[in-house]
């Protein structure tokens, strides 16, 4: 019996799909079935693929784009190609990108597990030949793009506390993804199966976060009309991901503190505590330290936040991730607007990856969105804001002034000290005092 391998199936012909669906699984493959690239591209997002099956001559997208992609983000996963229209200029441009074998439509039975056993043995041999360690091609983690060393900073703590219940405050600028780093922690670790509940403590009224956490009992408020659980009891087992934790008023700031002590929540209302397993991820934008100071943020519920933190560096400290999120905007978005892939000119990426993005990764992906819809399938320098291209067109001398030399210095200690401001201080050989006031 043979190994029970996926197959990815891509023909715009029903009727082929299903053939060679019969046929595989009879040979006790798995398989997967689209009707075109851009619902292949869908399927390799989110599925792990031993083969890739597909037609030449399909709408919109053509299965030689498709062998390209899969060639440049996949490179160890055979390609098959079936066609109806064979041509010698057809073959040869499929195996240069990287297609094992060339099937001409009709084709048996016998004839195609031919072609996947080869397909599968070359994959084999070509592990063989390169079974020396070869550096790794870091892109990401989760849906996070990246693979600067201040992005695997973040990667690396993420590994250290996936598969453990540690309580975790993510810190940083807005648009830094603060939201993909708690499910990243979630979803690659061996709690990925159980519930992950995000809630935005700044976007619930005051008078409410309390109840919309921890559940009410019936009549324990004007509406309470029923019992009913809250987000905690939601993410029993699994993860609750508290967004703009500082906003949280210090009635929801005294209950979560005692969730987190005792492992137990009480309902608003009720006088029962129900035991509870859940790990916290809580987020902010905000300097806790200093909102601790100002009495509207406990000084032992930060500590126990923070027992695990991590600093999500903003856009401008990691250029080098740029392009990376680039391609990976241009791919989600040509294919929703446009149906196809979508190129930028080295031109533009250059404005793209000098400028500083204050709104960090959203204010970039906005922008990509934005000349996606504008362009007819390559991005230029037009399609760009002017605001972007001012900044490069009329650049500063490469200079900086002191003042942006020790900001620089400040912000690397403190990424090196994961935020604590006390080491920091220390490093940088001032007191904690000066220190605050250099921050300000």
């Amino acid at each position: 019996m043979l190994k029970k391998e996926n197959i990815l199936l891509v023909d715009d012909d029903i009727d082929i799909l299903e053939l060679l669906q019969r046929h595989l699984k009879s040979l006790d493959y798995h398989t997967y079935k689209a009707v075109s690239v851009k619902e292949a591209l869908y399927i390799l997002k989110d599925t792990e693929i031993d083969l890739l099956v597909t037609d030449i001559n399909m709408p919109e997208i053509d299965g030689l784009q498709l062998i390209k992609y899969v060639s440049e983000h996949y490179p160890d996963m055979p390609k098959l190609v079936v066609t109806g229209f064979p041509s010698a200029e057809d073959a040869s441009k499929v195996i240069k990108h990287g297609a094992t074998d060339y099937l001409t439509k009709p084709f048996t039975k016998v004839e195609l597990e031919t072609a996947v056993k080869r397909a599968f043995a070359n994959k084999q041999n070509r592990k063989l030949v390169t079974s020396r360690p070869q550096p790794a091609t870091f892109k990401g983690y989760g849906d996070m793009i990246g693979a600067s060393p201040s992005f695997q900073k973040v990667t690396q703590i993420i590994d250290r506390v996936k598969d453990n219940r540690a309580t975790v405050l993510v810190s940083g600028e807005s648009g830094t993804g603060k939201e993909l780093v708690a499910r990243a922690i979630h979803y690659s670790g061996k709690f990925a199966r159980a519930p992950f509940i995000a809630v935005n403590c700044g976007a619930i009224p005051e008078n409410l976060l309390e109840a919309e956490l921890f559940g009410y009992t019936k009549g324990a408020f004007t509406g309470a009309n029923e019992n009913r659980d809250g987000f905690f009891q939601a993410a029993q087992n699994g993860t609750i991901f508290l967004d703009e934790i500082g906003n949280a008023p210090l009635g929801a700031q005294n209950r979560l503190l005692r969730v987190l002590q005792e492992k137990e929540v009480t309902k608003v209302g009720s006088q029962k505590a129900e035991k509870l397993e859940v790990r916290v991820i809580a987020a902010t934008n905000s300097d806790l330290e200093e909102l601790i100071r100002k009495k509207t943020f406990r000084e032992d519920l930060f500590y126990r936040l923070s027992v695990v933190t991590v600093e999500v560096p903003p856009l401008r400290k990691r250029p080098s991730d740029i392009p990376l999120l680039v391609e990976q905007f241009l791919q989600k978005y040509g294919l929703e607007y446009k149906d196809r892939f979508v190129r930028i000119s080295d031109e533009a990426l250059e404005v793209l990856k000098r400028y500083s993005w204050p709104g960090n990764i959203r204010e970039l992906e906005n922008v990509v969105q934005r000349a996606v819809i504008m362009c007819d399938g390559e991005i230029t320098l037009k399609h760009l804001p002017d605001t972007l291209k001012y900044k490069i067109d009329f650049p500063k001398k490469g200079f900086k002034t002191l003042q942006q030399k020790e900001k620089e210095y400040i912000e690397e200690v403190l990424l090196f000290t994961q935020g604590n401001k006390t080491k920091a201080a220390e490093i940088l050989g001032i007191n904690r005092k000066t220190l605050r006031e250099k921050l300000k």
